[in-house]
């Protein structure tokens, strides 16, 4: 994992700024497409191309149990992980619908199902039957946590070897929430868990309060230490988790845009920047969700979202709503006709 950071350089300023001035000579006022220009600009930044290329998308799904869902912290039983992985190799979940709306490339990958797969399409790359109950015991070793990590790198460079040239990143698995609140109440340090914890998949309040308690008791319990990222990862995190966090190592390392979904992809995200600072710039970020963490969560990134729909879903599913937008700024930059190719007058305001 340390290796890989040397080798992540930060994103291409002087690039983008050539892009900024370019986009100035658009037909249009400047500045007039605001977050859709700054988009561009930051994708010449990561792609160091003054002319960026987005198309295909690749989406990884990453598919985890965790065991702090024996305690009662979600609306669905365990058992809807291997379900809903059934689910996507049938074609029948949104990501699917949504990744074959914008042509995209589509890996469901096995990195810790608590149950056995075997199915045509599935990259099983188990690293372990679900984590551990955090409430009790560590969520899994730092080894299991790096080899997780090493996992989300493989399939993303595998991916991007493969032709693509976004990366969309989402999860799979139930208890993910909890594990995502519990990992960003450390890196804030914010004991009032009423500010992270949201409803996940649609519990009651009775059964938040549950889940803060849990998840409270859980830091106690665990001591993981706020300055050491792979601690607090391998103490409450997930392997899907850690899966994600790899992936986008190895996106950023090839120099390829990351599209980030939801509160789990963010918290991923918040981690492996707090394990390598320049991959911030790489970071694009999808939508807002509606689990209130992900607002907080979004503050530590000093990111903005695309869309704002309310969505909770996971799956990656708000990251491929949010591509088509991302698409559209590099076809503004390539096909728009500048003031002096079509013709038309420049404003005389300076």
């Amino acid at each position: 994992m340390l290796k890989i950071c040397e080798k992540i350089q930060p994103v291409d300023k002087s690039i983008g700024n050539e892009v900024r001035a370019y986009l100035d000579t658009l037909t249009k006022p400047i500045g007039s497409l605001g977050m859709v220009e700054e988009l561009a600009i930051q994708l010449g930044e990561i792609t160091s191309s003054r002319f960026p290329t987005v198309s295909p998308p690749g989406v990884i799904v990453f598919a985890a149990d965790h065991g702090v869902a024996g305690e009662g912290v979600s609306a669905y039983p365990q058992e809807v992980t291997v379900q809903m992985v059934h689910n996507f190799l049938n074609g029948g979940a949104a990501i699917n619908v949504l990744a074959k709306q914008i042509e995209a490339k589509l890996d469901i990958v096995d990195i810790g199902v608590a149950g056995e797969i075997v199915r045509e399409g599935l990259i099983s790359r188990k690293v372990r039957y679900g984590t551990g109950n955090f409430l009790k015991e560590d969520a899994m070793s730092p080894d299991e946590a790096l080899e997780a990590i090493q996992v989300g790198m493989d399939v993303a460079n595998d991916m991007i070897q493969r032709g693509a040239k976004c990366l969309l990143l989402g999860e799979m698995g139930i208890g993910n929430t909890t594990s995502s609140s519990a990992i960003l109440s450390v890196l804030l340090g914010e004991n009032n868990l009423e500010r992270i914890v949201g409803t996940g998949t649609g519990i009651s309040v009775q059964q938040i309060k549950h889940k803060q308690q849990v998840i409270k008791q859980a830091i106690e319990n665990r001591h993981p230490d706020p300055g050491d990222p792979l601690d607090i990862l391998a103490k409450l995190g997930g392997l899907e988790i850690a899966g994600m966090i790899g992936a986008i190592f190895a996106a950023a390392e090839k120099r390829t845009p990351i599209l980030i979904d939801g509160f789990i992809s963010t918290v991923a995200a918040v981690l492996a920047v707090e394990m390598c600072q320049p991959i911030k710039g790489y970071l694009i970020i999808g939508h807002q969700s509606k689990e209130i963490g992900h607002r907080r969560a979004l503050e530590l990134l000093k990111k903005r979202p695309m869309l704002d729909l309310e969505l909770r879903l996971g799956e990656g599913s708000g990251a491929a709503l949010a591509y088509p937008i991302v698409e559209a700024s590099v076809r503004i930059l390539k096909d728009m006709a500048t003031f002096s190719s079509a013709g038309v007058s420049e404003s005389t305001i300076s």
